[in-house]
């Protein structure tokens, strides 16, 4: 393992750091297999060091792949002392699995590209690798690959692969007027963090009971894989996005891309402890961070009502769950409907990549 406070050339790095996290890779790489027949196996991996990873593939599929970048050191809540680059690297590898759980396919594999500061240590440098190496594990997709080398600071990018059978890849076009809008589970955990550890005070009862889903919601968030592949598996679901941009912009990207309308309910908006305690105690209203630009990768998926039974019962069966929070409308426009019957736009800032933009 790297001495603490050494700081080796990428040749070094890649000898010494990146052989010995993904040794063996391509032979313990488990077959992935599709409902259809159809598999997905590492021929060659990281561990090979060579120019590309290789996939052997079989059977009829759709390869799914989408890229992401994160902010790296950017983070407020990096900046503030409360993660490390183990959680950097493991937020990476979440980030995009996600983008490939939301069109319902199987994660196969991760490149990453990650480039760092001269002066970072070889030991830094391996908590970052760490990180993303077992965020992988967790999301069954291993890092197959990718580049790393200098740069003026640390920089995380990477691409997230899938596969599914042809036809079955859910897309967030497709909503149809009368669908049920649903969600796997209740956002804003991640927002109501951010909120609390910037409010410069302490509440003893969030350190006592919330502190560690809060930093958690940062840490170690999870891409909702298996809900993807049960959504892709179930052939139902008319469209679906993951929320890392928030929910708000989850519901407004999915009206806009099928070209209708959706109401979102009130009162089936389920609302964790956490934003409720971090709301009163910073003194903010509990539906902008619930819908706002928090980053929770739920997945808000849609389908016709008819077809919430056979979903359910396959989310049951596999220890998953999922709740109806809105319906889709012909009529353009995403509004939330009150307690009261009266209808709003939907309270929350959605995020928006760009430069002016407060940094998560």
């Amino acid at each position: 393992m790297p001495v603490t406070d050494a700081h080796s050339d990428e040749p070094a790095r890649l000898a010494n750091t990146i052989e010995t996290v993904f040794a063996g890779q391509s032979k313990d790489y488990p077959e992935r297999l599709l409902s259809n027949g159809s598999r997905a196996v590492l021929a060659e991996g990281a561990d090979a060091q060579d120019d590309c990873a290789v996939f052997s593939f079989s059977g009829e599929q759709e390869l799914v792949v989408g890229s992401d970048y994160v902010r790296g050191p950017k983070f407020r809540l990096y900046e503030r002392g409360l993660l490390t680059e183990y959680d950097l690297g493991y937020y990476l590898v979440a980030a995009n699995v996600s983008d490939v759980a939301a069109m319902g396919a199987r994660p196969i594999g991760v490149l990453t590209v990650v480039r760092y500061p001269l002066d970072m240590t070889d030991a830094v440098f391996e908590q970052v690798m760490l990180g993303i190496r077992d965020a992988c594990a967790d999301h069954g997709a291993p890092n197959v690959g990718g580049d790393i080398g200098g740069a003026e600071r640390l920089i995380l990018s990477a691409t997230a692969m899938g596969v599914c059978p042809p036809g079955r890849s859910v897309l967030r076009r497709g909503a149809r007027p009368g669908d049920l809008v649903c969600l796997t589970a209740p956002t804003g955990i991640a927002g109501a963090a951010t909120e609390y550890f910037r409010a410069g005070r302490v509440s003893e009862e969030i350190e006592a009971r919330y502190r560690g889903s809060l930093l958690a919601s940062w840490a170690r968030p999870r891409a909702r894989t298996a809900e993807g592949m049960a959504l892709g598996k179930s052939g139902v679901v008319t469209s679906c996005q993951d929320t890392s941009d928030g929910l708000k912009a989850t519901l407004e990207g999915i009206a806009v891309a099928s070209g209708t309308g959706i109401t979102v309910f009130e009162q089936e908006l389920q609302v964790p402890a956490e934003v409720t305690a971090v709301c009163e105690f910073v003194g903010k209203s509990v539906l902008p961070v619930v819908m706002g630009d928090s980053v929770d990768f739920e997945l808000v998926f849609t389908m016709a009502p008819e077809r919430q039974d056979a979903v359910r019962a396959e989310f049951d069966s596999a220890g998953l769950g999922f709740h109806a929070i809105g319906v889709v409308t012909k009529e353009p426009g995403v509004l939330l409907e009150h307690l009261s019957g009266q209808r709003s736009p939907l309270p929350g800032k959605a995020w928006r990549h760009a430069p002016e933009q407060a940094q998560r």
